[in-house]
């Protein structure tokens, strides 16, 4: 079986689906592999270091896309490429596929199965191949460091001849895997962290860290069989915003996390909150290049507002640390692989009795056959 690893070529990209550590595992299981030339290069991995754990290098990507019987990547592919992966082919990547509609029908009709990292199913027995939390989990330390680097002070207190220095405030909001992260790193350089989720269930969490959990009545709330927060209702919204708007105005940095597996995510901060907010003071907005939690923020961009708030919202932040990125998501592909694999046929075998496959397999024998998406693009 090929196992075709192309490079990504999205603009300032420097994750790699494959580190050479997994290839050589997936050698040793039997598999073939061949990477595109350069593919390692923005984790620091040369191609030397791939041939030489056994995988063949390839120069002509749409011959490498179109002999392999399998494609680990990074990214979506482009629709014009669908066309040039081999049909009956196995492709893997993320793959938006709640708001990629078009580009998930072309692989049906291409007789791709395609497999979404993002819709890998939060149980137990697939935490190794959740791609989404283990990116998630490097954003949430990269966004404070891009908070700490931003900001017009410290965050730890410090006593010294010249005076005292207070603890910056800090205050997240969500406290999922990036939100947790998010305070456990503020916590660790020494800053005073308060967290808000609309889930409860999750102060504990919070408080474990050393966080304070800013306690807000919403009423009814909940999440997912997945973990991810249900929906609020515009009056529940209306009170997070307010129950929220004092602590964010005496905070120094506001991370913001809030996403609704996809759907777009709420705008939880308003233009009046931000202009309450103190100069030099930063917000982080994780959602920025979805839709956005902060009004004011931009995709891919760092904005400066007129009472002198940062709001940063360049996204892709695990892409800030590519050689960690990339072990990690090298890590979910290697044990999703591995979780099918027939070690007889040396083949990538799947079993739709297994729960994860029912969850991620988006497209299928020339059909969609993930029941959430076909849901998702019937309403």
């Amino acid at each position: 079986m090929l196992i075709a690893v192309p490079r990504e070529t999205q603009a300032g990209e420097n994750r790699v689906p494959l580190i050479p550590d997994s290839v050589k595992k997936l050698v040793r299981a039997g598999a073939e592999v061949s990477i595109e030339a350069g593919m390692g290069k923005g984790a620091g991995y040369s191609d030397q270091e791939y041939i030489d754990v056994g995988a063949t290098l390839a120069t002509d990507r749409q011959q490498l896309l179109g002999s392999a019987d399998m494609v680990l990547r990074l990214h979506k592919p482009a629709l014009d490429e669908v066309e040039q992966l081999k049909s009956g082919s196995i492709h893997v990547s993320f793959l938006d596929p709640f708001n990629e509609r078009e580009l998930v029908e072309k692989m049906a009709a291409h007789k791709v199965t395609a497999i979404s990292m993002e819709m890998i199913p939060r149980i137990t027995r697939s935490q190794k191949m959740d791609a989404l939390s283990s990116q998630a989990n490097l954003a949430g330390y990269v966004m404070v460091v891009k908070a700490c680097d931003a900001l017009d002070r410290i965050l730890p207190m410090m006593m010294t001849p010249a005076g005292t220095l207070k603890p910056a405030r800090v205050f997240i909001v969500g406290a999922g895997v990036a939100g947790l992260q998010a305070i456990a790193t503020a916590k660790r350089l020494g800053a005073k962290v308060t967290a808000f989720d609309t889930r409860d269930v999750v102060a504990e969490q919070v408080e474990s860290l050393g966080g304070k959990f800013l306690k807000i009545d919403l009423g009814e709330t909940g999440q997912t069989k997945d973990g991810y927060a249900l929906a609020l209702t515009p009056e529940q919204m209306e009170l997070q915003k307010q129950g929220q708007k004092a602590e964010i105005a005496e905070s120094d940095i506001v991370i913001t996390t809030a996403q609704l597996f996809g759907r777009k995510p709420p705008l939880i901060v308003a233009a009046d909150v931000v202009a309450a907010m103190k100069p030099g003071s930063v917000i982080v907005d994780m959602a920025a290049e979805s839709g956005g939690n902060v009004e004011g923020s931009k995709p891919g961009e760092t904005v400066v507002t007129d009472n002198g708030v940062v709001i940063v919202g360049t996204g892709n932040w695990a892409n800030e640390v590519p050689r960690d990125a990339s072990q990690m998501y090298s890590s979910n592909l290697f044990n999703l692989v591995d979780e099918f694999w027939d070690s007889e046929k040396k083949a990538f075998d799947l079993n739709f009795e297994n729960e994860i496959a029912t969850g991620c397999v988006i497209t299928h024998d020339g059909a969609v056959v993930n029941d959430t998406i076909k849901n998702h693009y019937s309403n």
